[in-house]
Parts: structure tokens; C-alpha cells; sequence
């Protein structure tokens, strides 16, 4: 599958991978540039289902706020 940026930079998600990743109009998706390519993750019910549960015994604090600091990071070097 191939798609266009706009002048604007906006891409449009193929509506089969919508479907498939239950994106619907509002869904929050993260943006992560890993040095090769970008990876886009949307945010929806089941990404959050799956997460409960996966910091339990864990460092949740910890975990939170070293995400936080690299989101800061990536800002700082204008990488969002």
C-alpha cells in the first residue's frame, strides 16, 4: 500500500488498515521516528486493553516519567 503526504504534510490512512486497527475519526495515534522509518501506533480501546495489567509489580512511575523525558527529548530536537 502507498500513500501521499499533502502540502500540509497529512497522510491518508488506507481504509482497510483503519478498519483493521479500529481507527475512527479522533483517534489519538503516536508518532515514533525510529532512526529508519516512522511508526505510527493509533490509541484505541483495544491498544489500551492490551496494555492492562502490563506494568503491574513494575516501575509504572519510573516507566512514566523516562517516556516522558524522551518525549522531551524529541521535542527539544524538533523530532515530534
Amino acid at each position: 500500500m502507498e500513500t501521499y503526504a499533502t502540502t500540509k504534510g497529512q497522510i491518508v490512512i488506507p481504509a482497510k488498515l483503519r478498519r483493521k486497527y479500529g481507527i475512527k475519526d479522533g483517534t489519538k495515534i503516536i508518532i515514533n521516528d525510529t532512526g529508519e522509518c516512522i511508526e505510527l501506533k493509533p490509541i484505541t480501546e483495544q491498544y489500551l486493553k492490551k496494555l492492562q495489567g502490563s506494568l503491574k509489580g513494575g516501575n509504572a512511575l519510573g516507566t512514566l516519567l523516562e517516556e516522558r523525558r524522551k518525549d522531551k527529548e524529541r521535542e527539544d530536537k524538533g523530532i515530534s
